[in-house]
């Protein structure tokens, strides 16, 4: 299975939920590399923003970013080496992050497998794949996080009408949007009728790599969110660490 790397090992980390419905709960974060979209805002780019390649990203107008080698930044490893790693950490909560999970269901359905029944699962996704039903018994809750136009992925990318429904009609899943501006509220309101996304799992939350612009934009947001009874989620890990990886 292809991970993220960082400082020469994979991106298997003990931390807090930062984010949506298990908001500060300790869990241990599994990164895999590799993305089928390419947010202009995304804080996990060096899963996708190769080298070569001609995505663009906020950051492009700073000297000191550049696009990121794939022999640098990803490392394969079995899913039994995963797993033990995980059974070496002190938490049973583990969130499949990413990059875009499902796009390795088989090598994250092979490591659920060999954790076992004593772990809860969650995986983070963009809502773009459908899961497959080995890989969906498995899972306990799906955190889908939809991409609005603020992502800079074309709608036909972005959007898949198929896998939306099947997320919406799932028990275990909950929605999150990545907010920049009040104007994206129009679009969720869209599909959140569109696909009949019930408002109580519904969560918004603010875009930004910093504190201070977390802060700038949550206190619009919260009105927003009372208004129409919707969850704010903050990005709790970057309120507390900042913009750090692995954490």
């Amino acid at each position: 299975m292809k991970l993220a790397k960082l400082q020469g090992q994979a991106e298997i980390f003990y931390s807090i939920q930062g984010e949506g419905k298990n908001l500060g709960q300790p869990s241990i974060f599994v990164r895999s590399s590799l993305c089928n979209l390419h947010c202009i805002w995304c804080d996990t780019d060096y899963t996708w923003n190769w080298k070569n390649t001609r995505f663009k990203h906020v950051r492009d107008a700073d000297p000191t970013y550049s696009k990121y080698s794939m022999d640098e930044w990803v490392l394969e490893q079995t899913p039994a080496e995963v797993a033990n790693h995980i059974r070496g950490l002190s938490c049973k909560n583990i969130v499949i992050t990413g990059g875009e999970p499902l796009l390795q269901q088989a090598d994250f359905t092979e490591l659920m497998l060999l954790l076992g029944k004593a772990y809860f699962f969650e995986v983070e996704t963009n809502g773009t794949i459908q899961p497959e039903a080995a890989f969906d018994r498995l899972i306990h809750q799906y955190n889908v996080s939809p991409k609005l136009a603020n992502s800079n992925n074309p709608q036909k990318l972005r959007e898949k009408p198929n896998v939306y429904r099947w997320f919406a009609n799932c028990p275990k899943a909950v929605f999150k949007f990545v907010i920049t501006a009040p104007d994206d509220l129009e679009e969720v309101l869209q599909l959140k009728e569109k696909y009949a996304l019930p408002a109580e799992k519904i969560y918004l939350m603010p875009e930004g790599f910093s504190p201070e612009l977390l802060r700038e934009k949550q206190a619009w947001l919260i009105e927003i969110c009372k208004k129409y009874g919707f969850h704010f989620t903050p990005r709790l890990h970057v309120l507390i660490y900042g913009d750090r990886k692995g954490v």
